[in-house]
C-alpha cells in the first residue's frame, strides 16, 4: 500500500494485529484468503461488517478452517453456524479435514499474515502475527499452499 507507513515486515500482538488487519481489509481491492481453524461467534461479530463491506464491494472472500466436526462443542456448532453464515453472505468457505492448524491470511496477494493467532476466533490468548507485505512472498504462499486448485489463479 502506497500510503501505509510500516516497513516491508512487522511484528503484531493479539492487542495490535486487528487494528492493522482491519485496515487491510479496508482497502482490499480484490481477494482476502484467511486460513483459521477455529471461528467464534464473538469474533465473527466484529468481523462481519468488514466480510459484508467487502463482499459488497466485489471482492472475493475466501475462509479456510477446520471442519466443524473435528471441534468438541460448543466450539463446533459455533463453527457450524457461523459457516452458514459465510454462505448467506457470499464469503466462500472451504472445510479442511485432518486437524487444519494453519493461521494465516493473504490480502490482494501483495500482504501476507501468519503467526499463531487464530484470526476468526481469537478473544484471550496470547498471540503473534508477522506482516509481510512483498507480493513475491504472498503468491509464492499461495502456491506453496496450492490455492489455485480452490480458488484458481488471478
Amino acid at each position: 500500500m502506497k500510503n501505509n507507513p510500516l516497513p516491508a515486515s512487522a511484528l503484531f500482538d493479539e492487542h495490535t494485529f486487528y487494528r492493522q488487519f482491519i485496515y487491510d481489509l479496508q482497502h482490499c481491492q480484490r481477494e482476502v484468503i484467511i486460513e483459521s481453524p477455529f471461528i467464534s461467534s464473538a469474533r465473527m461479530k466484529f468481523l462481519y461488517p468488514v466480510f459484508e463491506s467487502l463482499v459488497n464491494n466485489g471482492v472475493k472472500v475466501y475462509v479456510f478452517t477446520r471442519d466443524p466436526k473435528e471441534h468438541r462443542r460448543p466450539m463446533a456448532e459455533q463453527a457450524d453456524y457461523e459457516i452458514t453464515r459465510f454462505e448467506y453472505l457470499g464469503v466462500q468457505p472451504f472445510i479442511c479435514k485432518g486437524n487444519h492448524h494453519r493461521k494465516l491470511a493473504i490480502i490482494d496477494r501483495t500482504i501476507l499474515w501468519e503467526g499463531s493467532l487464530n484470526i476468526l476466533s481469537q478473544i484471550k490468548s496470547r498471540e503473534i502475527m508477522r506482516r509481510i507485505e512483498d507480493e513475491e512472498s504472498a503468491i509464492y504462499m499461495v502456491k506453496f499452499i496450492n490455492y489455485e486448485k480452490c480458488i484458481g489463479s488471478r
